[in-house]
């Protein structure tokens, strides 16, 4: 079956060669999708007959979001955490464990209820494309139990058991690593596709750069590509070990060096921006326009977890990496879907050029540029086609 998508005011289609500008805009514009892919995108006066039509109005239709950096199979609440912070308390990581003895204790169906009700809330927000990281267990039952349950729901699962030191192991990270290494690494392996670290040395919770490259090539070996959470709460050796060993993407980045910039410019590593962490931490925002002139490839995430980040709306990240960040609304947009294709090294998202994935978001609004010029509204949401 083919769909005729008609009555587009703006489409945002991320492919230069169909539209205007960076983006790709058509305006009056129309869009055929068949066999789940789109398969024309043009002008609506020279649209092709398809099966059935569908008109949204003359609202804005852009690639559907793709957020690369989520923590979404968890149990239990922070909210006293953030209350804390928005009294002055700083955050510094150690709050994940609290998680972790919830989530240790919280069953299959409870953690797959919250897992399925959190992504179908990405999706009503126009998230097509959703990245889901373990790190929630840290041991290896539940670690690959987080895994496993991610997978029923997305092809990009995170097996992040470095994400920090759990209590049982105080003071013997050592002794975790190799535990993440070896049994955990094995257990784990086959359900992700990818494997993470928080690289933040001098962090009581974290892992130093010895310990992050142990990870990251014991997690090569196995056959998983490299993600490294870095440079979040200081400087430090995340970035170009990301670079070096080619991570598809370094996130956070908040604090950079100039040869760090220099890394992410001259590499393929993605600089994945998180800016709903600082705006829940009260932190520094990364210096967006720096690594965008610089060359850097850069991508917008929600990074959804309880405790540093509890938002999963895209729409939201991209109004603050505008106003705080000093993107500009076409940049902030790409960032949240051809960024974060890029991210996970996926071409068959986070665009809507012909072959891709059949991801249309639909605006309440004529043009994309709404998403920051509206913040908090609720302006966007994946299209259901028919046959898809």
């Amino acid at each position: 079956m083919s769909t005729l998508v008609t009555g587009i005011a703006e489409l945002v289609t991320n492919d230069p060669s169909a539209g205007a500008g960076a983006l790709g805009i058509v305006a009056d514009a129309a869009v055929v999708v068949a066999d789940g892919a789109v398969a024309w995108v043009g002008p609506a006066t020279r649209a092709p007959a398809a099966d059935v039509r569908v008109d949204v109005g003359g609202r804005a239709v852009v690639p559907g979001f793709v957020d690369s950096h989520t923590h979404l199979v968890f149990a239990g609440d922070r909210a006293a955490e953030f209350e804390a912070r928005m009294s002055g308390t700083r955050y510094d990581g150690g709050g994940i464990a609290s998680t972790v003895a919830a989530t240790r204790e919280a069953s299959d169906d409870a953690l797959r209820a919250r897992l399925r009700a959190l992504v179908a809330e990405t999706r009503a927000q126009g998230t097509t494309t959703v990245e889901i990281k373990s790190g929630y267990g840290l041991t290896v039952d539940d670690e690959a139990r987080c895994l496993r349950l991610a997978a029923e729901v997305t092809p990009e699962t995170t097996f992040l058991g470095a994400h920090v030191v759990p209590p049982e192991y105080a003071g013997r990270a050592g002794e975790y690593v190799g535990l993440v290494t070896g049994p955990m690494l094995e257990a784990c392996a086959p359900w992700a596709r990818w494997i993470d670290v928080f690289c933040e040395p001098g962090s009581a919770h974290a892992f130093d750069g010895d310990e992050t490259r142990a990870v990251l090539t014991a997690g090569r070996a196995a056959g998983l590509e490299l993600r490294v959470h870095a440079n979040q709460l200081t400087a430090g050796p995340g970035v170009r070990l990301a670079v070096e060993l080619g991570a598809a993407s370094a996130d956070h980045c908040t604090h950079l060096t100039d040869a760090d910039v220099d890394a992410l410019a001259g590499g393929g590593t993605v600089a994945t921006l998180l800016p709903g962490v600082e705006f829940a931490t009260r932190s520094p925002y990364p210096d967006a326009r720096r690594l965008l002139a610089a060359g850097a490839t850069v991508a917008l995430a929600t990074d959804c977890n309880p405790g540093s980040c509890f938002t999963s709306s895209m729409a939201f990240c991209i109004a603050l990496a505008v106003r705080e960040m000093r993107m500009t609304p076409a940049e902030a947009l790409w960032a949240a879907t051809a960024g974060g294709a890029a991210a996970l090294r996926r071409p068959d998202v986070g665009h809507l050029g012909v072959g891709a994935r059949a991801d249309l978001a639909v605006l309440a609004a004529p043009s994309h540029v709404h998403l920051a010029y509206r913040p908090g509204v609720p302006l966007v949401k994946a299209l259901a086609l028919p046959g898809i």
